[in-house]
């Protein structure tokens, strides 16, 4: 079996064979749908992938129909949890055992490297099963203590139909974050994933059925957010929108909720995440290679990137030498090369809408210290050289927009008062870090940082035991840990006297 180490011309010669899903997950089977369909492209080198079965409102209602009858008369929720504990154990295992053709396809419709697929992103989806899979026969209900003569108690129950709505730059992991505890609560859902990469969670959908998953538990669909997102936001028989993307189609799924039947919306949204370096940094050497790695790990397409990296003027200097040298050596290549370190952005808007920025930071005067153009990597491919701008001002847009690429803006500060409200100084609040030796200014800047996970002397560390999820305009809800529970259920109250 193949895996990350696997040579360039074996992933290659993967790719060549590799036939892709093309039709709608709905039911436990394959639906073409009405004909209408679209084009996949990879970002690798802009050439065609598949031709994909479009979801319109017809699609969408077909797909929310078969998991409200699997939700009102199939046997899912009504299963114990340890038997849907079982199954979730299997789709686990069938992911592992086809990782590599789920590595290839992330990859070829994403752009991230395939080592970076095979290595995190599949690793992160089967662990998300797993997890949620041990965790179904572990919870407690409650019966609080009461008067004699009554009981109370106090139940979760599946709320229902969920509409899972996720990404493209993380389209399995975040698939499974939602798809995982909304399914071990009892919970029945339609997942549409983004338009760019629909290939990885219709092979999602074929092995849940494999591992045993009831027609309609788990229904994919293909199609745009303007069409096929809308149509499952506003659809009366969804209970629970669970959404990961920009925060403007956020508020837009907001919209929906409100003028169709008050659906629970849970959101998570932007980012501009602040990593702040103190000059008692234990290792400023290791603080600079993280802020680098960050920035440009997955080509910077990643809500928690730290974009903004604050750092003290008495180190500044160092920092961002440290972090120009690891961009100017960092391999932008072939996503199907093992070695390459940061593949093709998600395509040839992503190019056009990054560019877009660089030009903008230029001309409001910020440095570019490197990087800053496209690249010809394999001929037809969407490649960026990994950015860096020094002397960014809060004012500017790169200080305040989602760049959602690879380019990092740095901004200085003399006091630590200065760098809190330097970080806070955003309409996010969904990541941040802090890098210091002294253990009561961890504690003092971590509680003054709004933000939803705060990294002391590290970045994207972390498991599925903590939820994530982010302050302000970077959404509501959590992923991961149990809290994710609280999404997918209802919490009733049984009052019982006698």
């Amino acid at each position: 079996m193949p895996d990350s180490a696997t040579s360039h011309h074996a992933w290659l010669r993967r790719a060549d064979r590799w036939v892709p899903p093309t039709r709608h997950r709905i039911a436990g089977a394959d639906e073409d749908g009405s004909g209408a369909s679209f084009r996949v492209r990879s970002p690798r080198d802009g050439r065609e992938l598949a031709v994909v079965a479009d979801a319109g409102e017809r699609e969408v209602d077909l797909a929310v129909h078969a998991a409200r009858r699997a939700f009102d008369s199939g046997p899912w929720p009504r299963l114990s949890p340890a038997a849907r504990g079982r199954v979730l154990l299997r789709l686990a295992d069938l992911i592992e055992e086809h990782r590599p053709d789920l590595a290839l396809a992330v990859s070829l419709e994403n752009g991230k490297p395939v080592s970076e697929a095979y290595g995190i992103e599949l690793p992160a989806a089967v662990a998300t099963f797993r997890w949620y899979g041990q965790l179904t026969d572990k919870l407690h209900d409650a019966s609080p203590h009461t008067d004699s003569g009554t009981l109370a108690l106090v139940t979760r129950e599946p709320t229902g139909v969920v509409g899972a709505v996720v990404p493209w730059n993380f389209p399995l992991s975040l698939a499974s974050w939602k798809l995982a505890p909304a399914l071990a609560a009892g919970c029945t859902a339609v997942l549409k994933p983004s338009e760019l990469t629909p290939l990885s969670a219709l092979l999602l959908g074929q092995l849940a059925d494999e591992a045993g998953l009831p027609p309609g538990v788990l229904n994919v669909i293909a199609g745009d957010g303007p069409v096929a997102g809308r149509a499952l936001g506003l659809h009366p028989s969804v209970d629970v929108l669970a959404f990961t993307g920009s925060t403007a189609v956020g508020r837009h799924f907001l919209r929906y909720a409100a003028d169709s039947n008050l659906k629970r919306v849970w959101l998570e949204l932007g980012g501009k995440s602040p990593n702040i370096v103190l000059p008692d940094a234990p290792d400023l050497e290791t603080a600079a290679a993280t802020a680098a790695w960050g920035i440009f790990f997955n080509q910077g397409e990643m809500c928690t990137a730290p974009s903004r990296l604050l750092v003290h003027s008495s180190v500044a200097e160092r920092v961002v030498d440290t972090v120009v040298a690891r961009a100017r050596a960092l391999r932008v290549g072939d996503p199907l090369d093992p070695a390459t370190e940061m593949g093709a952005v998600a395509g040839e808007a992503r190019v056009r809408a990054v560019l877009a920025h660089i030009r903008a930071g230029q001309e409001a005067g910020a440095r570019l210290r490197t990087g800053g153009a496209r690249l010809d990597r394999v001929p037809g491919g969407s490649y960026l050289e990994p950015t860096v701008f020094d002397r960014v001002t809060p004012g500017m847009r790169l200080a305040r927009e989602e760049v959602f690429g690879p380019v990092l803006s740095v901004l200085t500060f003399d006091t630590e008062e200065e760098a809190v409200a330097l970080a806070n100084d955003t309409e996010y609040g969904l990541a941040a870090a802090v890098w210091t030796a002294d253990l009561g200014t961890a504690h003092r800047l971590s509680r003054a940082l709004r933000a939803g996970t705060v990294w002391v002397n590290c970045y994207e560390e972390g498991g599925l035991s903590v939820p994530f999820g982010g302050y302000k305009q970077s959404g509501n809800g959590r992923d991961k840990s149990v809290h994710a529970l609280e999404k997918y259920t209802e919490l009733k109250t049984t009052w019982i006297q006698w």
